[in-house]
């Protein structure tokens, strides 16, 4: 039988690990260091996936400079405390370790910087299921899905992984329409972030991790 995927990209926070109890405080944190009203609960979820920096600007209103200090802030909260407050979504490792084990090239695509991103599949012990770990570059210029997404597939490319057929993983639009710039369909998982209007241009929708192996490995 040949597999749906040639290549497959796997979102992290929402896809494969439920993050937002160590992202939403660590942005309460933040806020509260910054003097700045800590937005509502729900409000908070809405940062989980996207670049921080683009949230910093878009939902909170920051200027440049502010966000830069909001960064400053929060990274080594996140880092000391945040990521490791979570969780991996139930199933989703068996998912991981079947790809794995049918021998079909896995890279990492989240808009999260490649160091916590890292340290948090490590935490789990699911680094290794993983060929390559793409993700924000560290300083946050590369944070963009589209920009992760394409520097997934050029690592992919040298480690010379077959992309005819590539695929990612994720659970908000900014997945969708990251991969969508770089010709690459997404499946989105519905246990994640995103709403039902964010599946939107998706291809599948995965309702349970055993639904997502049938989708990647027929």
């Amino acid at each position: 039988m040949i597999a749906p995927f040639t290549s497959i990209l796997f979102d992290l926070d929402g896809t494969i690990i439920d993050s937002a109890p160590g992202i939403t405080a660590t942005l309460a944190y933040t806020f509260e260091t910054m003097g700045i009203p800590v937005p509502s609960p729900s409000d908070l979820l809405a940062y989980v996936g996207p670049p921080i920096l683009d949230s910093f600007r878009d939902r909170a209103g920051l200027s440049l400079g502010e966000a830069a200090e909001a960064l400053a802030i929060y990274r080594p909260r996140y880092l000391e405390i945040g990521a490791f407050d979570s969780s991996v979504f139930p199933g989703v490792p068996a998912v991981l370790r079947a790809v794995h084990a049918a021998g079909i090239p896995i890279s990492l695509a989240t808009s999260k910087p490649e160091t916590p991103a890292t340290l948090i599949l490590s935490h789990f012990g699911l680094l290794g299921e993983f060929d390559i770990i793409t993700g924000a570059s560290d300083d946050e210029v590369r944070s963009s899905k589209e920009d992760v997404v394409a520097e997934a597939l050029v690592r992919l490319a040298a480690f010379g992984a077959d992309l005819s057929r590539p695929v990612l993983v994720g659970d908000r639009e900014h997945d969708i329409e990251g991969a969508a710039a770089n010709n690459v369909p997404t499946i989105f998982v519905d246990w994640g972030y995103g709403s039902a209007t964010e599946q939107v241009g998706s291809i599948a929708v995965a309702h349970t991790p055993a639904e997502l192996q049938q989708l990647l490995l027929g």
